[in-house]
């Protein structure tokens, strides 16, 4: 049983954050606490990465296994040398091209780190976040913060201040409410800590824009079925992630075949009396309007990174509804639809009906 707390909600600028804000917050973390706040991808629930202590609050509030690592945030670059073993040529390169940015680097673990962060791991995930307040905040603590996403463990990451209220009210003391964030989907992860670089986590930063700058990249193996007890190298790697309290059936296959299929299993749905919630792209719009169903459109299938800013929201919002399934379309593999493909598979437990 999580002891009941009461959660304040401050509203932050997101361009110029107040600093008295700031410094609140700040302090909350200095003194061991976790604070909900704000980055470009998803909202953090963030602690001081040098309090062991603190970081277990994380886990807690969370329902977070210890057995899945946390992605160390940064505001500067020289904190790198602080945190890990050694920095590859690589990762330099890397990190003048997209930090500040989306991109999370897995890196030999430095002895400072926690073994708490790692999963008990030798390598250390660590990112410099855009968002002007996440930027603010670590440099007002004057130490790494450490940050999953402000979600209970495996339900969809928040993108608003209400996502993380609706998730951890009651279990954290601040949430800083920057408005929503912009890119919508967590971090790309990209495991250097090995021979060839390998993206473990699609997210942000696409495999060709890390291509233009480092082309050895090498796209994820394939989709990974870890379970809660082994240790993650990375966070993101369960088969059921993201996901809403309700079922999702994902459809694969050209746009006809989606909608011919999405429609047939909607048919379905309504015979048995079940309302349903179809996640779709605009395009796909004038097929279900005479359908019946609550319908949320993530945007224009040909521009990826609108559909990945919409995503979670569309999920919380069909799951706020409390529609009975969730029938949801997939999406190309162009430039963020990798990691929009990824969020939906964990999100349907890792099946998807090929049509």
């Amino acid at each position: 049983m999580v002891k009941q707390i009461e959660t304040n909600v401050l509203p932050i600028d997101a361009e110029t954050p107040d600093a008295s804000v700031i410094r609140r917050a700040a302090d909350l973390l200095r003194r061991g606490e976790v604070v909900v706040f704000p980055t470009e991808t998803v909202y953090g629930l963030g602690a001081d990465t040098l309090q062991p202590e603190a970081l277990e609050k994380i886990f807690i509030a969370k329902g977070r296994p210890f057995s899945d690592p946390l992605i160390v945030h940064i505001a500067e670059y020289h904190a790198l040398e602080e945190l890990t073993g050694s920095i590859p040529e690589p990762a330099h390169r890397l990190a003048r091209a997209f930090w500040p940015g989306p991109l999370t680097l897995l890196l030999p673990r430095g002895p400072r780190v926690p073994r708490l962060v790692t999963a008990g791991m030798e390598t250390v995930a660590i990112r410099m976040p855009a968002h002007p307040v996440a930027q603010a905040l670590i440099q007002a603590l004057g130490s790494p913060i450490a940050a999953p996403s402000a979600n209970r463990f495996m339900h969809v990451s928040p993108t608003t201040a209400e996502h993380a209220l609706a998730d951890l009210g009651g279990r954290v003391p601040l949430i800083l409410d920057g408005g929503p964030c912009q890119v919508g989907v967590e971090s790309t992860i990209l495991d250097l800590s090995g021979e060839v670089p390998t993206i473990l986590r699609p997210g942000g930063v696409s495999l060709e824009r890390l291509r233009a700058v480092l082309p050895s990249v090498q796209a994820p193996s394939g989709y990974e079925t870890r379970s809660e007890d082994q240790a993650q190298k990375a966070p993101g790697q369960l088969s059921t992630h993201y996901a809403p309290a309700i079922p999702l059936l994902l459809f694969d296959g050209s746009e006809e075949a989606m909608r011919a299929a999405m429609l047939k299993e909607l048919h379905r749905c309504m015979q048995r009396g079940e309302r349903a919630g179809v996640l779709v792209a605009n395009a796909d719009l004038a097929a279900f309007q005479e359908s019946g169903a609550l319908v949320f459109a993530l945007g224009d299938a040909a521009r990826p990174a609108q559909v990945a800013a919409s995503l979670f929201a569309g999920l919380r919002a069909l799951e706020e509804a409390h529609v009975r399934v969730i029938l949801c379309r997939n999406f190309s593999e162009h430039d963020l639809g990798l990691a929009v493909r990824d969020r939906l598979k964990r999100a349907a437990g890792g099946q998807v009906i090929q049509v």
